[in-house]
């Protein structure tokens, strides 16, 4: 009988110390709401419709609360997450290359299987049919820090001594509309983002020039976050393509399947040797 006891004694022990490890046990809750920003590359409506789904399920699926944030512009956006206002971002991948030591954010996932392509479009039935057609033009961005679709053209262009007004417009899409309605000469993009394009506009569209790629936007966690809940994003992202309601969620943003970044991965990023703005860069 008290040989019994001892054992059960033992494994109340165990038991205990064993739960003593897992998420919540020592006063982190598992159960916690997390800021999850997205560079707004889409009118805000948009950025909603295409997130909402994978938020939902990465939700579900790691017992947190994501909540989905973004800004009014991507300028806007870049200098709430140098304040770390955010505790998850999809970000622009040269803001947290050139800033990931400084403000101690850090990759943890990125898109699989996908590379960042920066382009210039032009009307379809537009004259321009080189770079050196764009001489003198106004050309439209979505900011002067969205990394494919804005400093690699205008890097680009400034390397061939080609003259052009940039113009900032606030997203992605708000710069092909404004080169659809003839606003503009030619405009900065991602090929990603020109392929989600209403066919409407896309159609009245051509790629001028596309830019060598390079790695993707990563997700990102905030210093000071649990380790606990950054890994738990994590295995949820990786494993979302595996399951059918992941699969649905991701095929709204279009994504291949989500997969391990590093900071390292960023390097390409950084061997650029371009700057950010001054007002991302401190």
């Amino acid at each position: 009988m008290w040989q019994s006891r001892r054992y059960a004694i033992k494994a109340v022990l165990a038991l205990a110390i064993a739960l003593s490890w897992l998420p919540g046990a020592r006063g982190e809750p598992v159960a916690r709401t997390y800021s999850f920003g997205v560079v707004p590359q889409q009118s805000a409506s948009e950025v909603a419709r295409l997130w909402t789904p994978i938020l939902a399920y990465l939700s579900e699926k790691t017992g947190m609360t994501l909540r989905l944030e973004t800004a009014k512009d991507i300028a806007t956006f870049e200098q709430r997450l140098m304040a770390e206002e955010y505790d998850f971002a999809y970000s622009n991948p040269l803001t947290y290359a050139s800033l990931h030591h400084a403000h101690g954010y850090e990759a943890f996932a990125k898109e699989r299987d996908r590379t960042l392509v920066g382009i210039l479009v032009v009307r379809n039935d537009s004259p321009y049919r080189s770079l050196a057609d764009l001489a003198g033009t106004d050309l439209a961005f979505p900011a002067e820090a969205a990394a494919a679709a804005s400093i690699i053209p205008r890097a680009h262009l400034d390397k061939l001594h080609i003259p052009f007004t940039p113009h900032y417009v606030g997203s992605h899409d708000s710069a092909f509309l404004t080169v659809a309605r003839g606003l503009y000469a030619a405009a900065g993009g991602a090929m990603k983002t020109f392929d989600r394009l209403q066919p409407a506009v896309r159609d009245q569209l051509r790629v001028l020039w596309s830019a060598p790629e390079y790695p993707p936007h990563p997700f990102i966690a905030r210093p000071g976050l649990p380790a606990d809940a950054v890994a738990r994003l994590q295995a949820a992202m990786l494993a979302a393509d595996a399951d059918p309601a992941g699969q649905a969620a991701l095929k709204a943003l279009t994504l291949n399947g989500i997969g391990v970044a590093r900071d390292s991965d960023y390097d390409p990023w950084r061997a650029l040797g371009m700057k950010l703005p001054d007002n991302l860069s401190k």
